[in-house]
Protein backbone atom coordinates (compact mmCIF):
# COMPACT_ATOMS: atom_id res chain seq x y z
CA UNK A 1 0.00 0.00 0.00
CA UNK A 2 2.59 2.32 0.99
CA UNK A 3 4.29 1.79 -2.68
CA UNK A 4 1.05 2.58 -4.03
CA UNK A 5 0.73 5.88 -2.43
CA UNK A 6 4.00 6.87 -2.87
CA UNK A 7 3.92 6.61 -6.76
CA UNK A 8 1.17 9.17 -7.26
CA UNK A 9 3.54 11.27 -4.99
CA UNK A 10 6.40 10.93 -7.32
CA UNK A 11 4.20 11.61 -10.25
CA UNK A 12 2.96 14.97 -8.81
CA UNK A 13 6.32 15.68 -7.58
CA UNK A 14 7.73 15.98 -11.64
CA UNK A 15 5.04 18.33 -12.23
CA UNK A 16 4.98 20.87 -9.23
CA UNK A 17 7.51 23.43 -11.01
CA UNK A 18 4.34 23.88 -13.78
CA UNK A 19 1.74 23.49 -11.37
CA UNK A 20 0.99 27.54 -10.83
CA UNK A 21 -1.59 29.64 -12.84
CA UNK A 22 1.28 31.50 -14.75
CA UNK A 23 3.60 28.99 -14.84
CA UNK A 24 1.49 27.05 -17.00
CA UNK A 25 0.24 30.17 -18.88
CA UNK A 26 3.94 30.69 -19.84
CA UNK A 27 4.58 26.83 -20.92
CA UNK A 28 1.29 27.32 -23.01
CA UNK A 29 2.50 30.53 -24.87
CA UNK A 30 5.97 28.63 -25.80
CA UNK A 31 4.44 25.71 -26.65
CA UNK A 32 1.68 27.43 -28.98
CA UNK A 33 4.26 29.44 -30.15
CA UNK A 34 6.33 26.47 -31.32
CA UNK A 35 3.29 24.09 -32.84
CA UNK A 36 2.12 27.04 -35.10
CA UNK A 37 5.44 28.60 -36.34
CA UNK A 38 6.68 24.93 -36.70
CA UNK A 39 3.79 24.08 -38.80
CA UNK A 40 4.37 27.07 -40.94
CA UNK A 41 8.17 26.47 -41.39
CA UNK A 42 7.13 23.06 -42.42
CA UNK A 43 4.90 24.24 -45.07
CA UNK A 44 7.35 26.71 -46.57
CA UNK A 45 9.54 23.67 -46.90
CA UNK A 46 7.28 21.10 -48.17
CA UNK A 47 5.97 23.99 -50.83
CA UNK A 48 9.52 24.75 -51.78
CA UNK A 49 10.56 21.00 -52.23
CA UNK A 50 7.78 20.63 -54.76
CA UNK A 51 8.08 23.25 -56.45
CA UNK A 52 11.90 22.45 -57.02
CA UNK A 53 12.68 20.61 -60.26
CA UNK A 54 15.08 18.32 -59.04
CA UNK A 55 17.69 19.67 -61.75
CA UNK A 56 21.60 20.04 -60.23
CA UNK A 57 22.92 23.68 -59.95
CA UNK A 58 25.84 24.56 -62.30
CA UNK A 59 27.13 26.68 -60.03
CA UNK A 60 28.66 27.06 -56.72
CA UNK A 61 26.74 30.34 -56.06
CA UNK A 62 23.23 28.97 -57.24
CA UNK A 63 24.03 25.37 -55.33
CA UNK A 64 24.43 28.22 -52.07
CA UNK A 65 21.36 30.14 -52.56
CA UNK A 66 19.12 26.16 -53.19
CA UNK A 67 20.63 24.85 -49.77
CA UNK A 68 19.80 28.20 -48.07
CA UNK A 69 16.21 27.69 -47.71
CA UNK A 70 16.05 24.37 -46.27
CA UNK A 71 19.07 25.33 -43.60
CA UNK A 72 16.92 28.18 -42.93
CA UNK A 73 13.86 25.94 -42.17
CA UNK A 74 15.66 23.44 -40.10
CA UNK A 75 17.46 25.71 -38.30
CA UNK A 76 13.76 28.05 -37.13
CA UNK A 77 12.26 24.63 -36.16
CA UNK A 78 15.30 23.29 -34.10
CA UNK A 79 15.07 27.22 -32.73
CA UNK A 80 11.61 26.67 -31.53
CA UNK A 81 12.01 23.65 -30.03
CA UNK A 82 14.61 24.71 -27.95
CA UNK A 83 13.39 27.43 -26.75
CA UNK A 84 10.60 25.39 -25.49
CA UNK A 85 13.08 22.88 -24.01
CA UNK A 86 14.64 26.06 -22.13
CA UNK A 87 11.22 27.48 -20.79
CA UNK A 88 10.71 24.23 -19.37
CA UNK A 89 13.83 23.96 -17.65
CA UNK A 90 13.75 27.42 -16.55
CA UNK A 91 9.96 26.98 -14.82
CA UNK A 92 11.45 23.89 -13.62
CA UNK A 93 14.69 25.00 -11.64
CA UNK A 94 12.45 28.53 -11.05
CA UNK A 95 15.14 30.24 -13.12
CA UNK A 96 14.04 34.34 -12.98
CA UNK A 97 17.18 34.81 -15.23
CA UNK A 98 16.48 32.57 -17.47
CA UNK A 99 13.01 33.16 -18.22
CA UNK A 100 13.88 36.84 -19.06
CA UNK A 101 16.18 35.52 -21.38
CA UNK A 102 14.06 33.79 -23.29
CA UNK A 103 12.05 36.69 -23.69
CA UNK A 104 15.15 38.32 -25.25
CA UNK A 105 15.99 35.09 -27.16
CA UNK A 106 12.56 35.36 -29.02
CA UNK A 107 12.90 39.19 -29.67
CA UNK A 108 15.83 37.54 -31.69
CA UNK A 109 13.92 34.90 -33.11
CA UNK A 110 11.01 37.78 -34.11
CA UNK A 111 14.58 40.04 -35.75
CA UNK A 112 15.86 36.71 -37.74
CA UNK A 113 12.24 36.17 -38.96
CA UNK A 114 12.36 39.35 -40.79
CA UNK A 115 15.74 38.78 -42.31
CA UNK A 116 14.22 35.28 -43.69
CA UNK A 117 11.43 36.52 -45.72
CA UNK A 118 13.64 39.13 -47.79
CA UNK A 119 16.86 36.42 -47.81
CA UNK A 120 14.00 33.43 -48.84
CA UNK A 121 12.20 35.46 -51.48
CA UNK A 122 15.95 36.41 -53.10
CA UNK A 123 16.81 32.96 -53.54
CA UNK A 124 13.60 32.11 -54.79
CA UNK A 125 13.44 34.85 -56.91
CA UNK A 126 17.46 33.63 -57.93
CA UNK A 127 16.63 29.77 -58.84
CA UNK A 128 12.69 30.90 -60.66
CA UNK A 129 14.93 32.60 -62.98
CA UNK A 130 17.00 30.35 -63.94
CA UNK A 131 14.31 27.62 -64.05
CA UNK A 132 15.32 25.64 -61.11
CA UNK A 133 11.64 25.83 -59.41
CA UNK A 134 8.01 25.07 -61.25
CA UNK A 135 5.00 27.01 -60.23
CA UNK A 136 3.39 25.95 -56.67
CA UNK A 137 -0.13 25.89 -57.62
CA UNK A 138 -1.50 26.09 -61.75
CA UNK A 139 -0.61 30.08 -62.45
CA UNK A 140 0.66 30.53 -58.49
CA UNK A 141 4.39 31.29 -58.06
CA UNK A 142 6.01 29.51 -55.13
CA UNK A 143 7.03 32.97 -54.11
CA UNK A 144 3.36 34.18 -53.77
CA UNK A 145 2.75 30.59 -52.21
CA UNK A 146 5.00 30.39 -49.45
CA UNK A 147 5.29 34.43 -48.49
CA UNK A 148 1.55 34.71 -46.38
CA UNK A 149 3.24 32.21 -43.66
CA UNK A 150 7.06 33.85 -44.18
CA UNK A 151 5.03 37.50 -42.93
CA UNK A 152 3.18 35.24 -40.46
CA UNK A 153 5.45 33.58 -38.55
CA UNK A 154 6.98 37.11 -37.20
CA UNK A 155 3.95 38.52 -36.50
CA UNK A 156 3.33 35.38 -34.31
CA UNK A 157 6.33 35.26 -32.63
CA UNK A 158 5.91 39.33 -31.79
CA UNK A 159 2.35 38.73 -30.06
CA UNK A 160 3.59 35.71 -28.38
CA UNK A 161 7.28 37.88 -27.22
CA UNK A 162 4.57 40.41 -25.86
CA UNK A 163 2.48 37.78 -23.98
CA UNK A 164 5.91 36.30 -22.87
CA UNK A 165 7.26 39.32 -21.22
CA UNK A 166 3.64 39.94 -19.26
CA UNK A 167 3.58 36.71 -17.89
CA UNK A 168 7.57 36.36 -17.43
CA UNK A 169 6.63 39.42 -15.18
CA UNK A 170 3.86 37.83 -12.87
CA UNK A 171 6.47 34.83 -12.74
CA UNK A 172 9.19 37.06 -11.31
CA UNK A 173 7.11 38.28 -8.15
CA UNK A 174 5.90 34.33 -7.62
CA UNK A 175 9.29 33.31 -7.75
CA UNK A 176 11.25 36.63 -5.98
CA UNK A 177 7.91 35.93 -3.29
CA UNK A 178 9.62 31.96 -2.86
CA UNK A 179 13.04 33.10 -2.54
CA UNK A 180 12.32 35.87 0.05
CA UNK A 181 10.64 33.20 2.16
CA UNK A 182 13.01 31.24 2.21
CA UNK A 183 16.21 33.83 2.93
CA UNK A 184 14.15 35.89 4.98
CA UNK A 185 15.95 39.31 6.28
CA UNK A 186 19.13 37.86 6.67
CA UNK A 187 21.55 40.43 5.29
CA UNK A 188 24.37 37.94 4.89
CA UNK A 189 22.09 35.75 3.13
CA UNK A 190 20.53 38.24 0.67
CA UNK A 191 24.62 38.76 0.13
CA UNK A 192 25.00 35.72 -1.29
CA UNK A 193 21.94 35.36 -3.18
CA UNK A 194 23.21 38.20 -5.64
CA UNK A 195 25.97 36.24 -6.01
CA UNK A 196 23.59 33.06 -6.76
CA UNK A 197 21.74 34.99 -9.26
CA UNK A 198 25.17 35.68 -10.90
CA UNK A 199 25.90 32.38 -11.11
CA UNK A 200 22.00 31.64 -12.69
CA UNK A 201 23.02 34.44 -15.39
CA UNK A 202 26.00 32.60 -16.29
CA UNK A 203 24.48 29.71 -16.19
CA UNK A 204 21.45 30.38 -18.92
CA UNK A 205 24.31 32.36 -21.33
CA UNK A 206 26.09 29.34 -21.43
CA UNK A 207 22.70 27.44 -22.83
CA UNK A 208 21.59 30.56 -24.58
CA UNK A 209 25.44 30.59 -26.63
CA UNK A 210 25.09 26.92 -27.43
CA UNK A 211 22.36 27.64 -30.05
CA UNK A 212 23.95 30.98 -31.45
CA UNK A 213 27.10 29.31 -31.78
CA UNK A 214 25.73 26.26 -33.38
CA UNK A 215 23.02 28.37 -35.70
CA UNK A 216 26.03 30.05 -36.88
CA UNK A 217 28.15 26.67 -37.84
CA UNK A 218 25.15 25.03 -39.12
CA UNK A 219 24.80 28.06 -42.18
CA UNK A 220 28.15 28.36 -42.26
CA UNK A 221 28.94 24.76 -43.01
CA UNK A 222 25.86 24.17 -45.08
CA UNK A 223 25.78 27.08 -47.16
CA UNK A 224 29.01 28.89 -47.70
CA UNK A 225 30.87 27.90 -50.48
CA UNK A 226 34.41 28.49 -51.39
CA UNK A 227 35.85 26.59 -48.17
CA UNK A 228 39.13 24.95 -47.50
CA UNK A 229 39.15 21.15 -46.48
CA UNK A 230 41.05 22.40 -43.47
CA UNK A 231 39.06 25.13 -42.42
CA UNK A 232 35.73 22.98 -43.15
CA UNK A 233 37.34 20.31 -40.84
CA UNK A 234 38.39 22.81 -38.17
CA UNK A 235 34.66 24.45 -37.54
CA UNK A 236 33.40 20.51 -37.53
CA UNK A 237 35.45 19.87 -35.01
CA UNK A 238 34.25 23.30 -33.45
CA UNK A 239 30.87 21.96 -32.39
CA UNK A 240 32.10 18.85 -30.06
CA UNK A 241 34.83 21.24 -28.44
CA UNK A 242 32.19 23.88 -27.98
CA UNK A 243 30.32 21.71 -25.89
CA UNK A 244 32.33 20.04 -24.10
CA UNK A 245 33.79 24.00 -23.57
CA UNK A 246 30.22 25.19 -22.07
CA UNK A 247 29.85 21.80 -20.31
CA UNK A 248 33.46 21.86 -18.28
CA UNK A 249 32.95 25.94 -18.01
CA UNK A 250 29.27 25.04 -16.10
CA UNK A 251 31.08 22.19 -14.05
CA UNK A 252 33.70 24.23 -12.85
CA UNK A 253 31.80 27.11 -11.66
CA UNK A 254 30.33 24.47 -9.22
CA UNK A 255 33.34 23.23 -8.29
CA UNK A 256 35.12 26.12 -8.13
CA UNK A 257 37.90 25.42 -9.88
CA UNK A 258 39.64 28.65 -10.71
CA UNK A 259 42.21 27.05 -12.37
CA UNK A 260 39.69 25.56 -14.67
CA UNK A 261 38.25 28.66 -15.06
CA UNK A 262 40.97 30.62 -15.99
CA UNK A 263 41.10 28.03 -19.19
CA UNK A 264 38.07 28.65 -19.93
CA UNK A 265 37.83 32.48 -20.30
CA UNK A 266 41.25 31.83 -22.58
CA UNK A 267 38.96 30.05 -24.28
CA UNK A 268 36.02 32.44 -24.95
CA UNK A 269 38.49 35.55 -25.93
CA UNK A 270 39.76 32.41 -28.80
CA UNK A 271 35.88 32.34 -29.39
CA UNK A 272 35.46 36.16 -29.40
CA UNK A 273 38.47 36.55 -31.83
CA UNK A 274 36.74 33.92 -33.91
CA UNK A 275 33.73 35.17 -34.49
CA UNK A 276 35.20 38.93 -34.99
CA UNK A 277 37.68 37.29 -37.76
CA UNK A 278 34.29 35.77 -39.27
CA UNK A 279 32.19 39.00 -39.56
CA UNK A 280 35.08 40.58 -40.98
CA UNK A 281 35.69 38.17 -43.52
CA UNK A 282 32.14 38.04 -43.90
CA UNK A 283 32.28 41.73 -45.70
CA UNK A 284 35.85 41.36 -47.45
CA UNK A 285 35.70 41.83 -51.38
CA UNK A 286 37.70 38.75 -52.19
CA UNK A 287 35.13 36.48 -50.30
CA UNK A 288 31.68 38.05 -50.80
CA UNK A 289 30.61 36.27 -53.05
CA UNK A 290 31.17 33.00 -51.25
CA UNK A 291 28.48 34.83 -48.08
CA UNK A 292 26.27 36.49 -50.15
CA UNK A 293 23.70 33.64 -50.22
CA UNK A 294 23.41 33.88 -46.29
CA UNK A 295 25.20 36.96 -45.15
CA UNK A 296 22.49 39.02 -43.52
CA UNK A 297 21.53 35.78 -41.29
CA UNK A 298 25.53 34.84 -40.89
CA UNK A 299 25.96 39.03 -39.76
CA UNK A 300 22.96 38.61 -36.79
CA UNK A 301 24.23 35.37 -35.65
CA UNK A 302 27.93 36.30 -35.34
CA UNK A 303 27.08 40.01 -33.70
CA UNK A 304 24.36 37.72 -31.26
CA UNK A 305 27.51 35.59 -30.43
CA UNK A 306 29.57 38.12 -29.86
CA UNK A 307 27.64 39.65 -27.73
CA UNK A 308 26.74 37.07 -25.40
CA UNK A 309 30.22 36.11 -25.10
CA UNK A 310 31.48 39.21 -23.74
CA UNK A 311 28.30 39.00 -21.48
CA UNK A 312 29.69 35.61 -20.83
CA UNK A 313 33.34 36.64 -20.08
CA UNK A 314 31.99 39.36 -17.83
CA UNK A 315 30.22 37.22 -15.74
CA UNK A 316 33.06 34.06 -15.35
CA UNK A 317 35.04 37.04 -13.83
CA UNK A 318 32.30 37.58 -11.39
CA UNK A 319 31.47 34.55 -10.43
CA UNK A 320 35.46 33.44 -10.51
CA UNK A 321 36.19 36.43 -7.99
CA UNK A 322 33.08 34.87 -5.56
CA UNK A 323 34.69 31.31 -5.12
CA UNK A 324 35.52 30.97 -1.34
CA UNK A 325 32.85 32.83 -0.29
CA UNK A 326 30.70 30.57 0.70
CA UNK A 327 28.45 30.03 -1.33
CA UNK A 328 29.59 26.51 -2.73
CA UNK A 329 28.30 24.82 0.42
CA UNK A 330 24.76 26.06 -0.17
CA UNK A 331 24.77 24.72 -3.77
CA UNK A 332 25.01 21.26 -3.16
CA UNK A 333 22.56 18.86 -4.42
CA UNK A 334 20.49 17.08 -1.46
CA UNK A 335 20.78 13.49 -0.71
CA UNK A 336 18.26 11.62 -2.61
CA UNK A 337 16.97 13.99 -4.93
CA UNK A 338 14.45 13.57 -7.17
CA UNK A 339 16.37 12.84 -10.72
CA UNK A 340 13.69 14.73 -12.64
CA UNK A 341 14.95 17.89 -10.74
CA UNK A 342 18.82 16.90 -11.19
CA UNK A 343 20.77 19.17 -14.23
CA UNK A 344 24.15 19.41 -14.13
CA UNK A 345 24.52 22.40 -15.47
CA UNK A 346 22.32 24.21 -13.14
CA UNK A 347 22.03 25.40 -9.56
CA UNK A 348 19.59 25.29 -6.68
CA UNK A 349 19.83 27.36 -3.18
CA UNK A 350 19.36 24.56 -0.76
CA UNK A 351 17.64 25.88 2.59
CA UNK A 352 19.86 24.99 5.38
CA UNK A 353 18.55 25.30 8.40
CA UNK A 354 20.31 25.19 11.95
CA UNK A 355 19.00 23.19 14.79
CA UNK A 356 18.65 26.03 17.39
CA UNK A 357 17.63 28.23 15.12
CA UNK A 358 13.95 29.04 14.00
CA UNK A 359 14.77 31.47 10.93
CA UNK A 360 17.66 30.27 7.75
CA UNK A 361 21.01 30.95 8.07
CA UNK A 362 23.40 30.51 5.98
CA UNK A 363 26.90 30.65 8.11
Amino acid sequence: MASAGSAPSARRSRTDFISTKWAKLFFAVVAIQMFICVAFEAYVFGRFQTAYNGTTADSPALESQYRTIPTFLTLFIFGFIYVLFLAWDALRLKNTIQIIGLCIANMALFIYTILQIEQIDDSIQELQSKGYLRDAFPGVEVRGAIKPFLVAIPAIIGVTTIAMSFVAYQLYHVFAWDILKQIGADYRMKKRLFWYQALQVYIALLKFDFFFFLGFTIQFLVIVSGKTDVELGLTIAAIPVTIGILLCAALFTQRETKLGMCGIILLYFGGLAYFFFKLVRIYQPIKEAHYRAVRRSLTAFAVLTILLIILTIINAFICMNNFGAGLKQHLVKPKGQDPEKEDANSYQMNEQKPPLSSRMTID
